[in-house]
């Protein structure tokens, strides 16, 4: 019996081994090569996420903003110079001072400092009330709304007949009208009726006639021509330049001018025939 189980128990102990081998390698996952492991690619993920953290692509246009916004505002305390140049509040030179001594004159006449010039040596300050930097920010503004856009011209269309309504013509020349005051380009076609032959000078006289109604607003950028094979007539109206509408100006006062230098002569000789 001792012999039997000395033989039995290697058997045993073999076989169980041989079912543990299996059994592992039944659940074992061989790692697959051509597949990139996650801690491989982890390093690279962490290098772009810190990446686009100190990136400063984004706030680009927002920091020109604010510069803009800043452009003319109140530098407080945060003096960066040492020594800097300051007018007064009425601009007047008070020469160089220390920032230490500025900021006491500050706090004593309780102005602002605002920068005037940093290109110079040293730079340019001025004290300012509240009132003054509000008032210099309104002008800045309105010199910025006064320069002109960049950009291609908007052109406007109209089209309609030559037998058009007073009324009608009336709203459409209203409608131009407020076209050129926005200074956009208004392309006006005249069609003319299929039943009649009517000659150019009817579709030109409703032109001069839309013309008329924007004295010193709006002139001719291209004269009235014949389009479409001669059965329409076609112009463009623009914003007059500031030197045209300068001239408009002066040929009105004179005209003024005259007009009232000839009912003083006429004045004159009626006097002359009473006596």
């Amino acid at each position: 019996m001792a012999v039997l189980l000395k033989r039995l128990m290697p058997q045993t102990m073999k076989t169980d081994g041989n079912l543990l081998r299996r059994c592992f390698q039944r659940h074992t996952v061989k790692p697959d090569l051509a597949r990139p492991s996650l801690t491989a690619s982890t390093p690279k993920l962490l290098h772009l996420i810190s990446a686009k953290g100190f990136s400063t692509a984004g706030d680009t246009e927002g920091e020109r903003k604010q510069k803009r916004r800043d452009a003319f505002s109140n530098t407080g305390r945060k003096i960066s110079e040492r020594v800097i140049r300051v007018l007064d509040e009425k601009g007047v030179d008070l020469g160089t001072m220390h920032r230490a001594d500025v900021i006491r004159l500050m706090d004593k006449q309780d102005l602002r400092l605002v920068q005037r010039n940093t290109t110079s040596e040293p730079p340019e300050y001025q004290l300012m009330t509240g009132a003054q930097i509000h008032q210099e920010r309104l002008r800045i503004r309105e010199q910025e709304k006064a320069k002109p856009k960049t950009g291609p011209t908007v052109t406007k269309e109209l089209i309609f007949s030559s037998n058009i309504g007073q009324h009608d013509l009336d709203t459409k020349s209203k409608q131009i009208q407020q076209w050129i005051e926005k200074k956009y380009h208004v392309q006006v076609t005249i069609k003319k009726r299929k039943d009649t032959e009517q000659p150019g000078s009817e579709t030109d006289e409703i032109f001069n006639q839309i013309l008329q109604t924007m004295p010193g607003i709006a002139t001719f950028l291209s004269r009235p021509k014949a389009v479409r094979g001669g059965t329409a007539s076609m112009c463009v109206f623009r914003h007059v330049s500031k030197k045209e509408e300068k001239a408009y100006r002066e040929s009105q006062e004179s005209q003024k001018g005259d007009t009232v230098s000839k009912d003083d002569r006429n004045s004159n000789k009626s006097d002359v025939l009473c006596q």
